[in-house]
């Protein structure tokens, strides 16, 4: 199983939750990162969107481990965690980073490596995963050239 796919499941920070808009898509809000942040201003942003399946009855309690320590990570712009609504044992998560070495460095965090050893038991299988370039939204600072 590659690093990046246990990263993208398990990584611990969050700096936005997710509103409807108007024309009933969800979109990221800011709860505190400022706009402009200027870590991302004249780089691309990495992003990261995941989905596990949890061992059955165990959803619950692997979504508090992956929202336990969800400050402290250097890079983190946005970190939601999200269930399935068709699938009761599914988990969404979508990341969006300053840079792919802050991601990988996030890896080495103290609070990370406890909560992959914690969560590792509780995940039956990983889903789709994917690597985006978000280019910004509601709560991020647009990307160089938008």
């Amino acid at each position: 199983m590659r690093i990046l796919a246990l990263g993208c499941i398990l990584l611990l920070a969050i700096g936005c939750t997710i509103a409807p808009q108007s024309q009933g898509e969800a979109v990221a809000t800011d709860t505190g990162t400022p706009a402009g942040n200027p870590t991302t201003e004249g780089k691309a942003m990495y992003g990261l969107i995941g989905q596990m399946t949890a061992v059955p009855g165990q959803r619950d309690a692997l979504i508090a481990i992956l929202l336990e320590a969800v400050s402290g990570m250097p890079g983190c712009l946005s970190y939601v965690v999200a269930k399935d609504p068709a699938d009761e044992n599914a988990i969404w998560i979508t990341e969006v980073w300053d840079s792919p070495a802050s991601h990988q460095a996030s890896l080495s965090l103290p609070s990370v490596k406890h909560a992959i050893a914690r969560g590792k038991p509780l995940i039956a299988g990983f889903g789709k995963s994917i690597e985006t370039e978000p280019l910004g939204g509601h709560g991020l600072a647009l990307a160089p050239g938008r």
